[in-house]
């Protein structure tokens, strides 16, 4: 029932969108029709991953996989460790060292894919930062500050130590690193999108050590005011957790400044048995309010409540009762990683790279005349969601004057380009995408 009130909704978003469109013979919507425009034959079709969307692996399950998967996704992801690029600080400039992380962004490339980057502090357990378990990844500089002091607890996730946010510095740094990272990396197509929080795993949750406000985890004035100095400079699409729609780790739902910033939704347990009517469709709800994919890209990984949730879920035929595609649709997924699922019998490369291919954008050219040294063509999407960074119709070179950023699924776009085309030289471009990625587009005119 869902999948097909989904489908009657986007077709009469569809519907809807057609009384609006221009005659075919005033392509432009002037009422005036001086000459007739010349119907110009274009064949193309979607088939292939499109950029900064789909299923996503790992970057070193990815790496050793990409023989078999490199073209079934576009997306790698890692976590990230500030404490691996901040090398210190003098006066007031953080020192950096972005080597490394360069070097792995490179290694993506390499695959031509792209990056889903998310820094954290906290991970239960985990020996990347010096090889013992749950050292948070904190600069060295910070941590050897007087009176900088964190705390330690047993976690039922693992040993873990906890950043102190009772701490000035860490507090400046924090809104600061981003701030110096987006000027890096804002225009970096290496980077598809970033994810941003607190707590575990960087996931707006803290389980089994109980959370102290402004001690072990940021208060909610300095989520506050994080959260609106991110919006504020961060030009890479970023993404919080639906954990954060919880009231016990963060003061967004409920706050009208907050819930107006421009963040995108993760979900990292993502159709897990009770995730319909229970906790996590009830944090989309009440964070995303249903509009929130508009304007910010909604992700995640799907669930590790089992082993087999990952290895099952790309079955055809759904997994606790809802396929992918129903799932992807509702939510309007634009990528989820989904690492295990090639170890599944479901997880095949072709169904991969089918199932990356119904996230995201889809766009479809709808029309294409000329008349003299004039161009006219009109563009739909027909994708679960809008692309979230500027992408342009091209014809011979030349980008339409408006952007496809944020065309909704079933909306369309009327664009005239000041030169002919024999449809041989039309195409979508983006500064955002790789040199060696393609967005496509179907045609049958």
């Amino acid at each position: 029932m869902r999948s097909i009130l989904y489908f009657l909704i986007i077709a009469a978003g569809c519907a809807a969108c057609a009384c609006n469109n221009p005659d075919p013979d005033d392509p432009t919507n002037t009422g005036k029709v001086p000459e007739t425009y010349t119907n110009v034959s274009i064949k193309s079709a979607v088939d292939a991953v499109q950029p900064s969307t789909g299923l996503v692996l790992w970057s070193d399950n990815a790496r050793s996989r990409n023989s078999k998967y490199g073209e079934s996704i576009s997306l790698e992801y890692a976590y990230c460790l500030p404490c691996k690029v901040v090398k210190g600080k003098v006066g007031d400039k953080i020192q950096y060292d972005w080597s490394s992380f360069d070097s792995w962004l490179n290694d993506v490339a390499s695959r031509n894919h792209q990056a889903v980057v998310r820094f954290r502090y906290e991970y239960p357990g985990s020996r990347d930062v010096d090889g013992k378990p749950g050292t948070t990844a904190v600069p060295d500089y910070i941590k050897a500050m007087d009176g900088y002091s964190e705390t330690y607890n047993e976690n039922e996730d693992g040993p873990t130590w906890y950043a102190d946010w009772t701490n000035t510095e860490l507090q400046w740094f924090t809104k600061q690193f981003y701030t110096d990272f987006n000027d890096v990396y804002k225009n970096d197509p290496r980077i598809a999108f970033l994810e941003v929080g607190f707590g575990h795993w960087s996931e707006y949750h803290i389980y089994g050590t109980p959370i102290r406000r402004g001690v072990n985890y940021p208060s909610d004035a300095y989520q506050k005011e994080f959260l609106k100095h991110v919006d504020g400079v961060l030009q890479i699409p970023w993404l919080i957790s639906i954990d954060a729609a919880d009231r016990s780790s963060s003061p967004i739902v409920g706050d009208t400044e907050l819930m107006a910033l421009g963040f995108g939704l993760f979900d990292d347990s993502f159709m897990h048995q009770s995730h319909e009517g229970g906790y996590n469709e009830d944090c989309w709800n009440k964070i995303g309010q249903g509009v929130r994919w508009q304007s910010g890209a909604c992700g995640g990984e799907i669930s590790y409540y089992t082993s087999a949730d990952q290895r099952n879920f790309l079955n055809p035929d759904g997994m606790y009762g809802v396929t992918w595609e129903e799932a992807a649709g509702k939510y309007h997924i634009t990528f989820m990683i989904a690492n295990d699922a090639p170890s599944g019998k479901y997880g095949t490369a072709e169904r991969f790279k089918q199932a990356s291919i119904f996230c995201g954008y889809n766009f479809a050219l709808t029309y294409l005349a000329v008349k003299g040294d004039e161009t006219v063509a009109r563009i739909t999407n027909t994708g679960v969601a809008p692309i979230y960074r500027d992408a342009y119709l091209t014809v011979g070179g030349e980008r339409s004057k408006v952007s496809l950023k944020g065309l909704l699924p079933g909306d369309e776009l009327t664009m005239t380009f000041g030169k002919a085309t024999d449809g041989t030289d039309v195409t979508i471009e983006s500064d955002f995408i790789l040199p060696t990625q393609t967005i496509q587009f179907d045609a049958d005119l």
